[in-house]
């Protein structure tokens, strides 16, 4: 199957909001049987990476578990957990609720499928601070993004996508050196089945009352050789990969795969 998701295709590789409005309807994309056993299993070994909540952020916590149980037409499971937890067991994504207070910030967040970062690291943290290591947002994107946070409305949801390749499948992922350090593992011809697209498809919407902006963010991945049954979703990826900026590249630390991407190309037709 042809990725669900293909952001690479739909812009040039470098960073950019992204931002676009999309119907209530379409917040939640599903396609998780049980994410709930995924998530409890991480919340008992790996509690401290994958949840975080900050004092007096229950109620608006609250007011989430609300939105996702209206949005799932299913009720919590289990009321006794934090109400982001209990929250993020009825969907795939991944559930951030930002508070503002001198500016906006983490004040819970349940987060099953990291890329490279984990909750303990940024709970708390302000949108300048959580995006700190990406070159130029705060001259480029810092303001805007602040803009869009304090302008969001009932109703209203926005969405945006990024991508970056990883070799592995595995959803959990808060550190990024015991991945790559296999890389060197991956034979010339086993890329298209060792590398694999990471799509993050991540949604903004205020919560009811003005409680907070919940940021949604579901994790697809797909192996590079999802691409090579489609002649254009291909072609847009070879010339994404090629004419991303040294800037894009260096942040998402793709320099390690070239040599295996190039092969799967060539060998593609491209």
């Amino acid at each position: 199957m042809s990725p669900r998701h293909t952001p690479w295709a739909e812009a040039a590789a470098d960073f950019a909001i992204g931002l676009g409005p999309i119907p209530e309807a379409d917040w939640l994309e599903g396609g998780e049987a049980d994410p709930a056993a995924r998530k409890d299993a991480l919340m008992a070994t790996h509690r401290d990476l994958v949840w975080a909540e900050t004092p007096g952020s229950r109620a608006a916590q609250a007011q989430v578990l609300a939105m996702v149980e209206a949005a799932t037409g299913r009720a919590a499971e289990r009321p006794d957990l934090p109400p982001l937890y209990a929250a993020s067991r009825l969907v795939a994504d991944d559930l951030v609720l930002m508070q503002r207070s001198d500016a906006w910030r983490v004040g819970a967040l349940s987060l099953s499928a990291p890329t490279f970062f984990s909750a303990e690291q940024v709970i708390g943290r302000s949108l300048a601070e959580l995006h700190g290591p990406v070159p130029g947002f705060a001259e480029r994107f810092g303001k805007r993004v602040e803009r869009i946070f304090d302008g969001l409305r009932d109703g209203l949801v926005l969405q945006r996508r990024n991508w970056t390749l990883v070799n592995t499948d595995d959803l959990f992922t808060p550190r990024p050196a015991p991945i790559r350090a296999r890389i060197g593992q991956i034979g010339p011809g086993e890329a298209g089945e060792a590398l694999f697209l990471r799509v993050e498809r991540q949604t903004l919407r205020r919560a009811p009352g003005g409680a907070g902006v919940v940021f949604t963010i579901r994790v697809w991945r797909d192996p590079l050789a999802s691409l090579a049954g489609d002649a254009a979703r291909l072609a847009a990826f070879a010339a994404a990969w090629r004419q991303a900026t040294p800037a894009f590249r260096a942040y998402k630390g793709l320099a390690p795969y070239d040599a295996l991407v190039e092969g799967f190309l060539r060998a593609a037709g491209e």
